[in-house]
């Protein structure tokens, strides 16, 4: 039996996928960051075109204006975190015509990559709505994942689905801590063994709900443990990618790594190791 493992050979990976481009987003990469944890974040470049802006006292949902933007997800702060896409305006995206919804995907990832000078691939539907459609305009795009609202209350990595793909849980789940004593423990299941983690949200939510002490808790438990793979979602998906073009011999003794990207996996008990470009033989 053989089974992917994640860089080092690990099991199990956590991460993160925050939507909106607001301003409470630094306080959370800070608290990522303080445990050394990663996660994504999907923004709308249509409310990054204002270099200044102010908000009535109250206001929660407060967009980041451009310049604070790339101050903040360029910046230390940001610097190990992931920017992917939410759509230009944040529409329905699945109710628009094709012609429109194939702008509201290239008009943003073209701006962000303008104003942040990355390459864009992931995305988060505005709404958590989709449809094949928008699978169709997202792909033609050149985007790799698109993450829904849709929660499975498993770690279960997408295999055909990864432009449709679900999350484990939102941060407010009741059982949000539950999932994770379950995700830490040394042996989930028999027949997945390998495992993702993914929590979704809005950072304004804490601010709202007055729980920041919530994500506080759950990413102190979550971090340090030498077992887990912290990363963004275009690391995972790069990763699973790079598994999935293993090319193995028809007796199943011989692997080649075609990638560029170093891949763990396990054969019945045994971590074989394949960097890339290599032919290992490991039966």
């Amino acid at each position: 039996m053989i089974f992917m493992r994640y860089p080092d050979g690990k099991a199990k990976a956590l991460t993160f996928s925050y939507d909106d481009g607001v301003q409470q987003d630094k306080q959370l990469m800070a608290i990522f960051n303080k445990y050394g944890l990663k996660g994504t974040f999907n923004l709308n470049s249509a409310h990054l075109l204002q270099d200044e802006r102010e908000f009535a006292a109250g206001t929660l949902h407060r967009p980041m204006a451009r310049i604070e933007a790339v101050e903040a997800y360029n910046g230390e702060l940001g610097k190990n975190h992931e920017i992917a896409l939410h759509c230009h305006t944040h529409p329905f995206l699945d109710r628009l015509p094709r012609t429109l919804a194939t702008y509201e995907v290239v008009k943003d990832r073209e701006l962000l990559e303008q104003i942040f000078g990355r390459i864009v691939r992931g995305c988060a539907y505005p709404m958590g709505t989709s449809s094949e459609m928008t699978a169709e305009v997202l792909a033609g795009a050149g985007v790799a994942y698109a993450r829904t609202t849709e929660c499975t209350g498993n770690f279960v990595i997408p295999s055909d689905k990864w432009l449709r793909m679900p999350a484990t849980c939102h941060h407010n789940d009741p059982n949000l801590f539950v999932y994770l004593e379950k995700f830490l423990a040394p042996e989930l299941d028999f027949w997945n063994k390998t495992y993702l983690f993914y929590v979704w949200g809005h950072a304004y939510e804490f601010e709202n709900d007055n729980n920041w002490e919530r994500i506080e808790e759950f990413c102190e438990k979550a971090g340090g443990h030498d077992d887990v793979w912290y990363a963004t979602n275009i690391e995972i998906y790069d990763y699973v990618q790079a598994y999935n073009s293993l090319q193995f011999s028809m007796n199943g003794s011989m692997v080649k790594n075609p990638s560029c990207q170093t891949v763990w996996f396990d054969a019945d008990g045994v971590l074989v190791k394949v960097e890339p470009g290599e032919t290992v033989k490991y039966k």
